[in-house]
């Protein structure tokens, strides 16, 4: 009977230390996207949907990996980044949109939570994988952004080896330049005026994007977001991937932040630092601030698109105005998820 009570003691007190332990694990966790817009499911075959989301998949696990092996969310960060880089199915590196003169213009920007360091490159032509330069532009350079042939030049200083921009070119981006072109001459016969023809434009010609947020074992949080920009833009525009604040932006003390979407509103409206200040000052949830920007700040004046949200706790908030957003998440609490549409 002794004997009994004994083992039933044993058996409470190592329960009850696993679920301890369990308890004070820290939280690891990841959250990517590669865009939002119009996004039409009758659209996409089941073969082109299977193929998105395994994409979306392949970018977080690789994400994912680095936190689970005990790296720094500017990592994880980095490497899910660079895996949607290299697709042709995203508005960034392999994938970029065209400008009106017919060539590529990719920007990025990084930001490391713990400190508010931050590297970002705009307008360059001849890198393959602009997050990674502007991850050398945060480690290795006194500025936060370079641009343009700047920028190449000091990408070659950092041993990167520059490439062809014919390497972005891909069929279904130049059909949709010329339909863009298309657009902007019949509206610019009435308008007069290439700004006010563009505003002519449906939205999906001005957004597209990747990005991804992280948090690590050590409690740091990171935020990256990379684009091709928007099709057929001209005089060297420049939207909110690469500006800190707008399109990125990360700090241990309230959460990290990456955005897709039209980008002069995200802009305008400093949308990624603005979801953290409501974070950090007014104690709102990840959740509450997002819906309160995406919903109720940009929508009301047209401003469309998506942010994705990550705190020190792990929480995950992936909110968006348009019909869809692709989007994957995971972390030590919760299964690898896959979303392209609405309500899903």
């Amino acid at each position: 009977m002794k004997k009994i009570i004994l083992l039933s003691i044993l058996a409470s007190a190592c329960i009850g230390f696993s679920h301890s332990a369990l308890s004070e694990e820290s939280p690891l966790a990841i959250a990517i996207h590669g865009g939002a817009g119009t996004i039409d499911k009758a659209k996409f075959s089941p073969e082109q949907e299977k193929a998105y989301r395994a994409k979306l998949s392949e970018a977080v696990e690789a994400g994912y990996s680095v936190l689970e092996k005990g790296g720094e969310s500017l990592d994880a960060v980095t490497a899910a980044i660079t895996v949607l880089e290299q697709s042709e199915f995203f508005n960034a590196g392999r994938g970029a949109v065209y400008t009106y003169d017919g060539g590529h213009e990719l920007d990025a920007s990084i930001m490391d939570g713990r400190n508010r360091q931050a590297g970002a490159v705009a307008g360059v032509k001849h890198v393959e994988s602009p997050i990674k330069l502007a991850r050398l532009v945060m480690d290795n350079s006194v500025h936060v952004m370079l641009s343009g042939q700047g920028a190449e030049e000091f990408a070659k200083e950092q041993g990167i080896e520059l490439i062809e921009n014919n390497i972005f070119d891909t069929k279904h981006r130049y059909d949709a330049l010329l339909k863009a072109k298309d657009k902007l001459d019949k509206a610019k016969a009435t308008t007069k005026s290439y700004q006010a023809a563009h505003n002519a434009l449906p939205n999906n010609f001005k957004m597209g994007t990747v990005g991804a947020v992280a948090l690590d074992k050590n409690g740091n949080l990171a935020a990256g977001t990379s684009t091709g920009g928007m099709t057929a833009k001209r005089y060297g525009r420049v939207g909110d991937a690469p500006v800190i604040g707008a399109g990125t932006f990360a700090e241990n003390e309230s959460c990290a932040v990456s955005a897709t979407g039209h980008g002069e509103y995200f802009i305008r409206y400093n949308v990624a630092s603005d979801i953290c200040a409501r974070v950090k000052y007014q104690g709102s949830t990840i959740s509450q601030a997002g819906d309160e920007v995406i919903n109720k700040v940009l929508k009301p004046i047209g401003g469309t698109g998506g942010v994705i949200i990550l705190d020190t706790q792990g929480n995950i908030s992936l909110p968006f105005n348009t019909s869809g957003m692709y989007r994957a998440s995971k972390s030590n609490t919760q299964a690898t998820y896959v979303g392209i549409f609405k309500g899903e």
